[in-house]
């Protein structure tokens, strides 16, 4: 079952992969973050209580599924392995900033995507900046970056994370323990079991065809491989297609939903995603596809995500949407705060500080 090794095989997968997240989008899950990973993280965080933004909180099981996909795929296709060791704690730190800078644009590489597809412009301005991150951080592997090799481990470690994730969807179903969002995205869901078994087509798929949406960037770059992107392509398409039958397509900076215009730091928070991406070995969504199949490297770089999208709305770094003027509100126009456009700095030079500072150790 190997989707990898055809251009065809892969713009397939991608295809598959937009219409899970187009039929989620019928079902109930905003029309233009239909399938998010750092939105759906950012949500589950806030069902955990890791922050108290009352409008961004559901335990997404999405994210469950594409975990449990990836674990169950790999395992059947003797594709587990059980790996760690790879500088964790950095990882964990890389982690951070890409839900960091997600949350500054609103939205990991996926949702940009899925934004593109849409007519966001504001999306196709922040591919400016995620191209120019990937390139920078594949400019340093160029140079001999890496973080170090991983160590095979005991195969209970691998599993570690898919077992927390079946954790949290027994509290999230069985209890009232999780919060739970009255209005705003956190409250438009497709129902449980759609999102669950969605999230692992989308696991299975993703780890089958290997992908990635910084590493389809950083394979054209190094390698002059447009294999990767063929997937990206498909998804791109079956979006497009879905937004325009629909009437969700939109062509344009002004009006569109969970967005903002702050064009700079659209490109800079983009430029941070894409440059820890290419450091920490993967997007978000490959994050959650490497830790399924028993990496604890990436299950670090998850626990780093979470993490992330606690401080971005405890301390206020994640971006407001814009929003038109009601007989009620002013107009708002969105953007990070103060604190978040401090952030999305240090988090650029934080990557620039770890791709400086790890390099592979010369064969004696």
């Amino acid at each position: 079952m190997n989707l990898s090794d055809s251009k065809k095989k892969l713009a397939f997968a991608g295809i598959l992969c937009g219409i899970v997240a187009a039929v989620l989008a019928v079902l109930g899950n905003p029309g233009n973050m239909a399938f998010c990973i750092a939105c759906f993280i950012r949500d589950t965080a806030g069902a955990m209580k890791m922050h108290s933004a009352a409008v961004v909180q559901y335990a997404r099981p999405e994210t469950i599924g594409i975990v449990l996909g990836a674990f169950a795929i790999s395992v059947a296709t003797k594709e587990y392995r059980s790996s760690g060791g790879s500088s964790p704690m950095t990882r964990f730190v890389l982690g951070m900033i890409i839900m960091i800078g997600s949350l500054v644009f609103l939205g990991c590489p996926l949702r940009m995507v899925i934004r593109m597809s849409a007519g966001d412009l504001n999306a196709w301005v922040a591919l400016i900046g995620f191209v120019g991150g990937v390139a920078t951080g594949a400019f340093f592997l160029k140079k001999g970056f890496s973080l170090g090799r991983a160590y095979e481990t005991n195969a209970m470690s691998g599993a570690v994370l898919p077992v927390i994730v079946l954790g949290i969807l027994a509290v999230s179903v069985g209890t009232t323990l999780f919060a739970v969002s009255e209005k705003g995205p956190g409250s438009m869901h497709a129902p449980i079991i759609a999102s669950l078994i969605g999230g692992i087509i989308f696991g299975v798929l993703a780890q089958k065809s290997r992908m990635c949406f910084a590493g389809s960037i950083r394979d054209i770059i190094l390698m002059k491989s447009f294999d990767l992107i063929s997937v990206i392509a498909g998804l791109f398409v079956v979006m497009l297609v879905f937004n325009i039958a629909t009437g969700g397509f939109h062509l344009g900076f002004a009006g569109q939903p969970i967005a903002h215009s702050q064009h700079l730091w659209n490109i800079l928070g983009m430029y941070a995603v894409g440059f820890a991406a290419v450091l920490a070995g993967g997007c978000p969504l490959r994050q959650l596809v490497l830790a399924g199949q028993g990496s604890s490297d990436a299950g670090m770089t998850v626990l780093g995500l979470f993490v992330g999208a606690a401080l971005a709305h405890n301390l206020g770094l994640a971006s407001a949407a814009a929003s038109a003027a009601t007989a009620d509100a002013p107009a708002v126009a969105g953007g990070p705060s103060i604190y978040g456009k401090a952030a999305v700095i240090i988090c650029i030079v934080v990557c620039f500080i770890i791709a400086a500072g790890n390099k592979r150790k010369a064969a004696k």
